[in-house]
């Protein structure tokens, strides 16, 4: 019997870091390689006993707003917990949460088999692949332990899922980080082979101390230039293939609202439960400097109820840290569109982050590309 406790605070997402360790070693991963070490400090696999008490958590969660959120499984590598342990992880979970609440799972792909998809489909979890495009773009960053490619594993995980009796759930698309020294068109067709049916692209981690890789200063356009040749790919392809971080801008430039967080004036409910149970601000917030996704009283799921914890000032505090506070934004009449970006883009020692986003001048010259083209488009049909 789960208690009615309303909780006012409503969560969209609760990311649940399943495995800490990770099976490549990607040269630009925020969580490896950017300067925070509590990964280190983790156990391999989350617990039965933290499985268990987050659980009751989120049955407590779902009778107490009406609001569905989503799970998400991350890591590391997810799929290193192997097939019984992600059995076990998924029948707990679905124990409490009915099939309305979607389950993804965010994985590299390499380890990707058939008896691992047959649990996904069995408790209705769907599977994202990371790749940043063909083999000579993917394999300069997304490499194993000793430098090695790992294209042509994650290309045969792809496939796997491809052609996986239940793939029309399953697959969930593809997930990708920007080389802004690669040609988009080319990214975008070579996506367009591999038969997802949704792609998001992701803008390199990095802030005003540590400029993101690529980015040659902080009024440079690097990143911006990448977005509008992929605008152009995307707007001229008769049968496009959907992009998120697109599809949401221009939903937002046509009156719509955002679904993604980093874009628009939205404020999303992010839960993070590291492997130990601890709960954790966005993850990606590693990247500005060590400990930073660390809330100030950290409480574990196994010793505090968690719709108490969301209710809570420090965790309102939170939140409130996705909306801009640099006057700059404030001030911006593309404030709506853009959001301030990421909170971590945000970040320097001198301001915290009272600043703008690190990509500022990628995102105007983006948003002022992408206003120029549909207003082409609406005129040319009347």
């Amino acid at each position: 019997m789960v208690d009615k406790t309303i909780c006012n605070s409503t969560i969209d997402t609760i990311l649940i870091k399943v495995a800490s360790r990770c099976n490549i070693d990607c040269s630009y991963c925020y969580v490896y390689h950017m300067g925070d070490d509590n990964w280190s400090r983790q156990s391999k696999f989350m617990s039965d006993e933290t499985i268990e008490a987050m659980c009751h958590q989120m049955a407590q969660l779902s009778v107490s707003q009406d609001k569905l959120f989503s799970i998400v499984l991350h890591g590391g590598e997810p799929f290193l917990m192997g097939v019984s342990r992600l059995r076990k992880l998924l029948s707990s979970l679905r124990n409490v949460l009915s099939a309305d609440y979607p389950i993804s799972i965010q994985s590299n792909g390499v380890l990707i088999t058939n008896e691992i998809l047959d649990v996904c489909a069995e408790y209705n979890a769907s599977v994202a692949i990371s790749i940043d495009g063909p083999k000579e773009i993917h394999d300069k960053f997304r490499i194993g332990h000793k430098a090695e490619g790992t294209f042509d594993a994650v290309i045969k995980g792809i496939e796997l899922l491809k052609h996986h009796s239940d793939a029309t759930f399953l697959n969930a698309g593809l997930l990708a980080v920007i080389d802004p020294e690669s040609d988009p068109s080319v990214v975008y067709n070579f996506f367009k082979t591999l038969g997802a049916p949704s792609v998001d692209f992701l803008y390199k981690d990095g802030n005003f101390d540590r400029l993101p890789t690529g980015k040659k200063s902080i009024t440079s356009v690097e990143y911006g230039e990448w977005m509008t040749g992929l605008l152009n790919a995307y707007l001229t392809d008769k049968e496009p293939l959907p992009i998120r971080i697109i599809d949401d801008m221009m939903k937002v430039l046509l009156g719509g609202i955002s679904s993604k967080e980093g874009l628009g004036l939205t404020d999303f409910g992010i839960v993070i439960i590291d492997t130990d149970g601890t709960i954790m601000k966005n993850d990606t917030l590693k990247s500005t400097y060590n400990g930073a996704d660390k809330f100030d009283h950290q409480i574990n799921i196994k010793d505090k109820n968690l719709i108490d914890f969301l209710d809570s000032t420090e965790f309102k505090d939170y939140r409130e840290m996705q909306r801009p506070t640099n006057a700059n934004c404030l001030s911006c009449p593309n404030l709506n569109l853009c959001g301030g970006g990421m909170i971590l883009h945000r970040w320097s020692n001198e301001n915290k982050f009272d600043n703008p986003s690190v990509y500022c001048s990628d995102q105007l010259y983006f948003i002022g590309n992408m206003k120029k083209i549909i207003k082409t488009i609406v005129e040319a049909h009347g």
